[in-house]
């Protein structure tokens, strides 16, 4: 059994009201939202899967794969779809000391804001971990913390494609903020999923949207 569930707990989001756990919706939407990247083995073939369905989405960035792979983040920009800050080199935020972990979000940034022109700070932790501290300091800098309402586990190599496809599918409501992977970790899962999950709710109506 696993100690974090596939869908976030009510609770879990009342007690940290101020992050981003969904969109408040009532339209047929979803979030997909990719960390990680970008990668060059992975997040092209995941812009191409977006495209055939005229998909958007949001990538929570490595700083330090955005400065390797400039040419992939304006591709992402290319397809409008929208960016976030999963920091540098992808932190423990409750393993640092608060200094060091906003110094790695702020070196994040300015890969990004090399490339992209967007006003909108957005912020995801790795491992959706990070102390109260940290949180705080990263709001008052302007970031939007966005967190989640759905995970789909693609990066764990113990579970299968359709348990991963299921953790979507019984989860996903209109709004939910989805996670997945554009990495090498996930590539078995997120190749198998990501295109049935695009397809399976398209052909019922939803769209797929970006945060901003």
């Amino acid at each position: 059994m696993k100690l974090i569930p596939a869908k976030t707990p009510g609770f879990v989001k009342s007690l940290f009201p101020n992050f981003i756990w969904n969109i408040d919706t009532n339209k047929q939407e979803l979030y997909l939202t990719f960390d990680d990247g970008p990668t060059p083995e992975i997040t092209p073939w995941v812009l191409e899967q977006l495209k055939t369905y005229n998909a958007k989405a949001t990538f929570f960035c490595i700083g330090s794969n955005v400065a390797k792979h400039p040419e992939i983040l304006k591709a992402i920009l290319a397809d409008g779809h929208s960016i976030g800050n999963h920091t540098y080199n992808h932190l423990k935020g409750w393993k640092r000391k608060t200094k060091d972990y906003l110094e790695d979000v702020e070196l994040a940034q300015k890969a990004i804001d090399k490339i992209s022109s967007s006003d909108r700070k957005l912020f995801r932790p790795p491992y959706g971990k990070f102390k109260t501290k940290q949180a705080k300091q990263l709001q008052k800098l302007g970031y939007n913390i966005v967190m989640w309402d759905v995970l789909s586990f693609d990066w764990d190599a113990k579970i299968s494609e359709e348990q991963c496809f299921n953790n979507i599918f019984n989860s996903a409501k209109e709004g939910s903020i989805i996670v997945l992977h554009d990495s090498i970790k996930a590539e078995r899962n997120l190749k198998a999923v990501l295109p049935k999950v695009l397809k399976y709710y398209s052909e019922r109506g939803f769209g797929f949207k970006a945060i901003h």
